[in-house]
């Protein structure tokens, strides 16, 4: 069974840093692509970064320049560094796991709170 947890969200002034953290079990890590999304209230869920098993990256626009994602396959971990931050990057942060090695799996983690207050 696959599991993904986040972890490493929390309360921040504007221009402060965090740094997200994605375990996944379950899963050959080394194959799967691994996406960072979030959803602020109101709003639909939406793309922040995503790193694929050759290490290549995609950011959205709004965090280019602030946001760094990574991935370590040793500990099954990604991440996502977070700087400059912004009040509207508030949001729920979660994290997506997929694989469309060998069989098909889209995963998603539970989600960790970000708040960037003013």
């Amino acid at each position: 069974q696959v599991q993904v947890v986040e972890s490493g969200g929390g309360l921040v002034q504007e221009g402060g840093s965090l740094r997200l953290s994605c375990v996944a079990s379950g899963i050959d890590f080394r194959v799967v692509t691994i996406g960072w999304y979030r959803q602020a209230p109101g709003n639909e869920r939406e793309m922040v970064a995503t790193i694929n098993s050759g290490g290549g990256t995609n950011y959205a626009d709004s965090v280019k320049g602030r946001f760094t994602i990574s991935r370590d396959n040793a500990k099954n971990t990604a991440y996502l560094q977070m700087s400059s931050l912004k009040p509207g990057d508030t949001a729920v942060y979660y994290c997506n796991v997929k694989q469309q090695v060998r069989r098909f799996v889209n995963a998603w983690g539970q989600g960790t709170q970000v708040t960037v207050s003013s």
